[in-house]
């Protein structure tokens, strides 16, 4: 047998728009998403018995049917149904999870994003991460930006990335004591909280702004309890549609100083971000990915 342990990253919105929803009831987003370095962790036993087994630290995911079994199953038959290789071997994945669930940090969408990476090293699918995105994108919006692997501009309802390059910098992250569901905040969205499309250019030159943030704040008072009091020391922002509350830091010491007073009833923590995925930094050596 073979074991390999992975990270699996998670992201913060630097800003997030919705600017229309399409036939099938999708929303159309623009958002900017920078990685940082805060990650769960994937361990991964490869055996030749064929049988595809899970397990993780936390009985919130379901072993069965979750979508990290879902993204084995559709790599497995995309694979097969195109010949991209001749033998497959059993695997044990366990998901260690630090990301909190239901936090906007991406958490699910970056372990399904490195499954897939990893499988289309060791089955040899030799899968374009392009293509490798489309599949991801079936399992969920933010699953194409784990698999490019960089900051990025991301529009549509995920398809499209564009990589670009931040100043990386200095956060603290605040954890409320609950998950929000990305499902049930978008059964909220209205046409009130639709923005103009903006060029690129205007997006970066943009003050931030979630167009989720409102309604999060409304459902859930508690969040807004935890923004008042992180807004006492730097502006406080909400990532994604989740519950997690984020500020940029002048320095690391800063943001530690701000994480040491924070109220009881909350976790948190202090992290960098990222240009380049911490996955992708340590697969970087050209003979994982084909282009």
């Amino acid at each position: 047998m073979t074991n390999y342990c992975l990270p699996s990253p998670a992201k913060i919105n630097l800003l997030l728009h919705i600017i229309g929803c399409k036939d099938d009831g999708y929303h159309k987003l623009q958002t900017v998403v920078q990685f940082v370095n805060y990650s769960d962790v994937i361990n991964i036993t490869v055996t030749k018995n064929n049988i595809i087994s899970f397990s993780s630290n936390t009985n919130k995911i379901i072993s069965q049917n979750n979508l990290v079994i879902k993204a084995v199953k559709l790599l497995k038959y995309f694979c097969l149904s195109n010949k991209c290789i001749n033998k497959y071997f059993g695997m044990h994945i366990k998901i260690n999870k630090v990301i909190p669930i239901g936090s906007g940090l991406g958490g699910a969408s970056s372990n399904v994003a490195t499954i897939l990476l990893f499988l289309n090293k060791i089955w040899h699918c030799n899968l374009t991460l392009p293509n490798l995105a489309k599949i991801g994108l079936l399992l969920g919006s933010d699953v194409p930006l784990f698999i490019y692997g960089r900051t990025a501009i991301v529009e549509g309802i995920g398809e499209i990335n564009t990589p670009i390059s931040l100043r990386e910098k200095w956060y603290v992250i605040i954890v409320p004591p609950i998950e929000i569901s990305t499902t049930k905040i978008f059964s909220y969205v209205s046409t009130n909280n639709y923005s103009a499309i903006k060029t690129h250019t205007e997006l970066l030159s943009s003050k931030y702004y979630n167009a989720f943030e409102s309604i999060v704040l409304k459902k859930f008072p508690i969040i807004k309890k935890y923004m008042l009091w992180l807004s006492r020391y730097v502006p406080a922002k909400l990532t994604g549609t989740g519950s997690c509350i984020f500020a940029e830091c002048d320095n690391q010491n800063t943001a530690y100083s701000i994480l040491f007073n924070k109220p009881s009833g909350v976790t948190g923590f202090v992290t960098k971000s990222k240009n380049i995925s911490p996955l992708h930094s340590i697969l970087k050596d050209g003979k994982i990915f084909s282009y």
